[in-house]
Order: C-alpha cells, then structure tokens, then sequence
C-alpha cells in the first residue's frame, strides 16, 4: 500500500510512462505531463512536472484503487541515498518531507537514477 502518511518503504522499479494506469490521465491538469513511474506489484507511483500521484490497487481483484496526489509545492525538505559500490542489486532511496508532517520514503531498486530524481524535485521545490 503506498500512502502519504505512513513512514514504509517500497521496493519500486521503473516502468514506461505509457504503462502507468489510464485513470492517472483523469486526474492530470493542462499542461501537466507523466515525467517518470515506477510500480511494485500491483501499485505505482507517478511523477509529473507537478506532483506525485500514489496509485494503490486494492482488494482481490484489483477493481478498486485509491489515488493520492502530493504536490511538490508542499515538500518541506528531502533527502536521497544513492547505492553503495558492487551491490548485487543496487538500491537507492528518497526521503520527502511535506509541510504537513507527513514523511514517505521511496526504496526503488535496480539501476534508478536517484540523482536525477533528486534534481527534478529541486527543481520543482526551489521555484
């Protein structure tokens, strides 16, 4: 379950923006654009020019879904955590703050660009 307001830790990989679920493109206003996505089993995690958006897929059949969206206008401070030297699967982490308390930690694995995800939040946070 992917949430806002819990302090987990997902094991996301990247996917193709043209994989993320259909029902993101309802919630997305002019202009905004999917920049990057990564899923775990059944969930996904969307980063646009604007936001993150949480994709949670729930129940047996997967028919029901909650959507959580957080704009990057409301991350306080965050920190990323590259992977180590020679591990046998590279894992690299971001910590967000949000100005309401909350506090999600992203676990992505496999060879994700930790920094350049760094730098597009930066780039959105220090406008």
């Amino acid at each position: 379950m992917i949430s806002f307001n819990k302090n987990s830790v997902w094991n996301l990989t990247p996917i193709d923006v043209n994989s993320v679920r259909s029902e993101v493109n309802g919630l997305l206003i002019n202009g905004e654009a999917i920049i990057s996505a990564f899923k775990t089993v059944r969930d996904q995690l969307v980063f646009t020019n604007e936001r993150i958006i949480s994709i949670d897929v729930q129940g047996l059949t997967g028919r029901r879904k909650s959507f959580t969206s957080m704009p990057y206008s409301k991350i306080q401070f965050f920190a990323i955590q590259t992977p180590g030297f020679v591990e046998m699967i590279p894992d690299s982490e971001l910590v967000l703050t949000f100005s309401n308390g909350y506090v999600a930690t992203f676990e992505f694995r496999g060879g994700v660009n930790i920094g350049e995800i760094g730098r597009r939040i930066s780039e959105y946070v220090l406008k």
